[in-house]
């Protein structure tokens, strides 16, 4: 066991206790005054107990953030070499942080436009790049349109294909776990850097697109509203969701057919 958790606080102990278990890194659990064994690499305890430790390498346990700090620390490295944020895009996206082919985080996103995630992620990770897949055009095309009002159309991405990259799963909630598994397969793969402007432009939108749309329009809406066809297009080039394009159908207070 190359962990000890010494405090006084009972919260900062929960916490690290908790994170060391998901992780399944052994730990000692001591006391201030106890002797620390030969084996322990790094003490985990709180910001008030911290100078009353005496060991070379401590971390101040806050949240469950900390585990990034210990992981870095365990494997005798300053940083990761590198680090992805990848995006399996989709009506609920999959995210996953993989760094240097291990996988950090994952997340299920509530739609393309719920990229706050993403941006603290950023954040939390300096120097990480954004992978995001190839298909779902319409979904990809929106989310990158939302984070383009953050970080800049010239904001550079990693384009992957996709292909191959969704697993077949069963159970409960398999389509959540697939678009997981998804964002991780992408963030494993080698792809194209490319700007986001270079993914979002251009305005041409197939009829066929544009009856697609007003088809999904009708499904999601129990067969009581059809979209305009301008409505479809705006969605078809990820300025609006098609729940927005809905919602806006309504307010007109037109029913199309």
């Amino acid at each position: 066991m190359r962990v000890a958790i010494i405090t006084t606080d009972a919260r900062v102990y929960y916490i690290a206790a908790k994170v060391l278990r998901e992780h399944k890194i052994p730990f000692y659990s001591l006391r201030i005054n106890e002797d620390i064994p030969f084996d322990v690499e790094i003490v985990l305890t709180s910001e008030k107990d911290y100078k009353r430790i005496n060991f070379p390498t401590k971390i101040v346990v806050r949240d469950e953030n900390f585990i990034d700090e210990l992981l870095l620390k365990l494997e005798g490295k300053r940083k990761f070499e590198s680090v992805y944020i990848a995006i399996d895009p989709g009506e609920r996206p999959g995210v996953s942080v993989v760094a240097d082919n291990r996988v950090l985080e994952v997340y299920h996103l509530k739609s393309p436009k719920d990229v706050d995630i993403i941006v603290q992620l950023l954040e939390k990770y300096p120097g990480a790049k954004i992978k995001i897949g190839h298909g779902a055009k319409r979904h990809r095309t929106l989310m990158l349109k939302t984070l383009s009002k953050i970080l800049g159309d010239d904001y550079r991405v990693i384009l992957v294909n996709e292909k191959g990259t969704t697993p077949r799963v069963g159970g409960i909630e398999a389509w959540a776990i697939q678009d997981i598994v998804a964002s991780i397969n992408i963030g494993l793969r080698e792809g194209r850097e490319v700007t986001i402007r270079e993914l979002i432009r251009g305005n041409n939108v197939t009829k066929g697109e544009i009856e697609n749309i007003k088809a999904q329009s009708r499904r999601l809406s129990g067969g009581k509203i059809t979209i305009s066809s301008e409505l479809a297009r705006e969605v078809a080039l990820g300025n609006i969701t098609i729940e927005e394009a809905i919602e806006i159908q309504k307010k007109k207070g037109e029913v199309r057919k």
